[in-house]
């Protein structure tokens, strides 16, 4: 992990772009997290202006001359790699993660590849293609299931199979973004998620809803989801799942900032689920909410998060 690098004048850190937005499916997210960020550096007399990159072109964006960004893009075209590669080719530094990282954290099936590889424990998983594809994997698993596509955010496209299930229209909606989906095994436990900020694991947050699984309604729209943090009651299992979000963040080679998910089995092994390597930002968001047990105020957060583009500054 690298150290972090402690900026007290706003003046140090020059013109900043908070880039949100974007077109992905997972835009009206990124723009309620933008606008969060935007507002948080303002107050923090910051030199920082929004920018939509579905609204305005790279061509404005270099001759505006910024010193650095804050990414709060999710999903394609901003969580992938894509917007890193752009800004490491015309030179300006950014937040978090880099290309590869990113690209590799945003494919769930990559992600999961790697975790298997290094021995970090995720749920069994196939990679499905198609429906015969699919089918063959309910056959191998049997019910319940999760089917996820392989690259999209915020439980975007996720169905949890059952007998009851409406299988051919999980099906197509799993296959909808870009035809790779995987079939992953059904854990019964509590969701954890660990966020990271400058190599250091907050406290966990354990996600409480009536719902069957966390999806995009839980997130989102539902006023009946809680989040308990610290989420695990016993401190060594507290540590347990700390350490495991740090090693996992650190197998994608992810930087700065981020968070990761896991399932915690009723056996209290930690399963993971998935690194998110732009996790939402409002000040509603798990992030924040993480941060804030160790008194971290949000305007500080996205400024500490802002600090993590000197790092590559340096490089």
């Amino acid at each position: 992990m690298i150290e972090r690098i402690k900026i007290h004048n706003p003046t140090d850190f020059g013109k900043v772009a908070v880039m949100y937005g974007g077109s992905s499916s997972e835009r009206k997210i990124s723009i309620r997290t933008g606008k969060a960020v935007l507002d948080a550096l303002l107050a923090l007399k910051v030199d920082v202006h929004g920018w939509d990159t579905a609204k305005r072109n790279f061509v404005e964006f270099s001759d505006a001359k910024f010193d650095r960004v804050w990414i709060a893009l999710h999903g394609s075209g901003g969580e992938d790699g894509s917007i890193q590669g752009v800004l490491e080719w015309l030179g300006i530094p950014y937040t978090g993660s880099g290309i590869l990282a990113s690209a590799s954290a945003i494919d769930k099936i990559v992600t999961k590849d790697i975790l298997t590889g290094k021995g970090i424990p995720t749920p069994a998983y196939r990679v499905v293609t198609s429906r015969g594809d699919i089918l063959k994997a309910i056959e191998e698993f049997k019910f319940p299931l999760i089917l996820k596509p392989s690259d999209q955010g915020s439980s975007v496209g996720m169905s949890l199979l059952s007998h009851e299930t409406d299988i051919n229209k999980a099906i197509e909606l799993a296959l909808s973004f870009n035809g790779i989906a995987f079939i992953e095994e059904y854990i019964v436990g509590e969701e954890i998620t660990v966020a990271i900020l400058q190599g250091e694991a907050l406290p966990s947050i354990r996600i409480e809803t009536p719902h069957k699984f966390y999806d995009y309604r839980a997130k989102y729209e539902s006023k009946e989801t809680k989040y308990v943090c610290p989420g695990i009651n016993d401190v060594r299992l507290e540590n347990q799942y700390r350490e495991l979000a740090l090693s996992t963040f650190d197998s994608i080679r992810c930087e700065g900032w981020g968070r990761v998910d896991f399932i915690k089995a009723n056996s209290g092994k930690p399963q993971v689920l998935e690194v998110n390597t732009i996790p939402g930002m409002t000040k509603n968001s798990l992030f924040p909410i993480a941060a804030s047990k160790l008194g971290i105020h949000f305007d500080e957060l996205c400024w500490r998060i802002l600090e993590t583009s000197m790092i590559k500054h340096q490089e």
